[in-house]
């Protein structure tokens, strides 16, 4: 299994690169919105949508708004949809704290957790939007964002096979350790202060980056403890099949959905 997670991840992640330095913001946005449409199969799957007709209908719906927002996305409307994102992940992690919440297959369950994934996927792909098209230095952005994450996820590994004893969060992921949670935040970190002196951030400037990182990875992690709890309320080990070892997009990418609107929030606030 960790052989198929490593070989998978090496073929990944030079691809994800290389789309985010090379294509221009509009192309990325049609790539991520592809990206985000199949994660919100895999997520209405584990709300309970069992017809396929439904979940098409619903991809349908979604892909009309990616449509609509891309048109509207310039003003006030983009930090406005990154406050509601956060705000959504502060909401989620009271929803953490209370594992049985939702968890019967009702459907009333059935549309929180659709909603839910609206507030999931919307504002992070108008997070991608805002990383990749700031000036100047928009590309390099992005790939931080997503850097921040994968290196978070690595030193959460390493960090939990070492040092992990006490659980995180043991009825909704047992794996994860609250040594994990912290290897995380140092290795996020580090490579968002060596990240922003790379994109010219100096001074005051660079603490303040080095908060906004261990947000981007404290939301990280929520993020990834909510797809967990969803996996275990629709009792099922992966969200998909399509990666060898990694399982669904859905599973790849739940803790980029949480740490992008936070660093695209974080980094306006910040004024860099």
């Amino acid at each position: 299994m960790l052989f198929q997670r490593v070989i998978t991840a090496l073929l990944l992640a030079p691809l994800a690169i290389l789309i985010i330095l090379l294509l221009p913001t509009p192309w990325l946005a049609v790539v991520g919105a592809a990206l985000f449409l199949g994660a919100l199969e895999e997520w209405a799957r584990l709300a309970g949508v069992h017809k396929a007709s439904m979940r098409i209908a619903l991809l349908v719906v979604a892909a009309a708004l990616f449509v609509l927002l891309w048109f509207a996305h310039a003003g006030a409307l983009v930090p406005l949809l990154l406050v509601l994102g956060v705000a959504w992940w502060l909401l989620a992690c009271l929803w953490l704290g209370r594992f049985a919440f939702g968890a019967a297959p009702t459907p009333e369950n059935r549309a929180l957790k659709l909603a839910a994934g609206a507030f999931v996927m919307f504002p992070a792909w108008i997070a991608v939007i805002a990383l990749h098209g700031r000036e100047p230095h928009g590309h390099g952005w992005m790939l931080l964002a997503l850097l921040i994450v994968w290196a978070a996820d690595i030193g959460a590994y390493f960090s939990g096979r070492r040092f992990g004893k006490r659980k995180l969060a043991p009825q909704i992921s047992p794996g994860k350790t609250r040594a994990g949670a912290y290897g995380a935040l140092v290795a996020g970190t580090l490579v968002c202060l060596v990240g922003g002196w790379l994109l010219g951030v100096r001074g005051g400037a660079l603490l303040g980056l080095a908060v906004l990182a261990v947000l981007t990875v404290a939301a990280s992690i929520v993020g990834d403890l909510l797809e967990s709890l969803m996996k275990r309320h629709a009792q099922v080990k992966d969200s998909g099949t399509i990666f060898p070892g990694h399982g669904g997009l859905l599973d790849r990418m739940d803790s980029v959905f949480a740490a992008l609107p936070v660093f695209a929030l974080g980094l306006w606030l910040l004024g860099i």
